[in-house]
């Protein structure tokens, strides 16, 4: 049986500067990796490439998803397959309501994903929706808001994990997840993401603090220098990075 997500000597560049390097990686249906690393060691360019972002270019390599080759899918197939980013800085979209946007990217899903499914109404949308915000501790005014207009940073991140918890994806990629957030949003945000775990659903998240992994409990942590995976461990090499930073990789100054 073929791996979940199998990333295989990965090399990506943006215009002309390499920024990941023969990178390889192997996550198994169920499991949760965590990458660590300073600034610019390339672990947003490599999220963002999985989501099919245009602005990185694989140069080399390869990555299967589901024993499919996910670099030959367009951006939105990757994600009707059961691909979802959680962006680091989430945009903002004037004139579409949060309702709005996550009734259409629900119902966009659902008929890939479920094609004989009824789609669900507007009304029986709301009540999914409802549910899903109290999880999270959500002003249900916030559906009727512009998408992330004036929230602030743990708004927007929970926001993110909202999208997060009504897809139902195979395979999300968090992307500094927990940047902006004080103690209580992060827990209410990793109790979400925890919600998910189970064997159909597996999570790559990218951190640079050892604090989220304090309520997200990876299976696998890596330490991702200069392009590349360097050390691969358990839980307690995030501990030791957190105590220890990066000196050891060459890295006089942790980001």
């Amino acid at each position: 049986m073929s791996p979940f997500l199998q990333i295989s000597d990965l090399s990506i560049a943006v215009g002309d500067t390499p920024v990941v390097s023969g990178l390889s990686l192997t996550i198994d249906a169920g499991e949760v990796h965590a990458i660590m690393g300073p600034n610019g060691s390339g672990k947003s360019t490599l999220v963002s490439t999985l989501a099919g972002h245009p602005a990185y270019a694989v140069t080399g390599g390869s990555v299967r998803f589901m024993g499919k080759d996910l670099l030959a899918m367009e951006p939105h197939e990757r994600a009707q397959s059961g691909v979802f980013l959680a962006f680091q800085y989430p945009k903002e979209i004037a004139g579409v309501s949060l309702r709005s946007f996550l009734h259409a990217a629900y119902n966009a899903q659902m008929a890939v994903r479920t094609p004989d499914a009824v789609q669900r109404s507007p009304i029986k949308f709301q009540k999914m929706l409802a549910a899903k915000m109290e999880e999270l501790s959500m002003n249900p005014a916030f559906a009727d808001r512009a998408l992330n207009q004036g929230f602030s940073g743990g708004e927007k991140k929970k926001a993110e994990i909202l999208q997060l918890l009504l897809l139902q994806p195979l395979l999300a990629l968090l992307d500094e997840t927990d940047s902006g957030l004080d103690i209580d949003a992060l827990k209410i945000v990793a109790e979400g993401v925890n919600s998910m775990r189970s064997p159909q659903f597996s999570a790559l998240l990218v951190t640079h603090y050892v604090r989220i992994l304090d309520h997200i409990r990876p299976d696998h942590v890596h330490v991702m220098v200069r392009g590349s995976i360097v050390e691969s461990g358990g839980s307690e090499l995030a501990v030791q990075l957190e105590r220890e930073g990066y000196k050891r990789y060459g890295i006089t100054e942790a980001a």
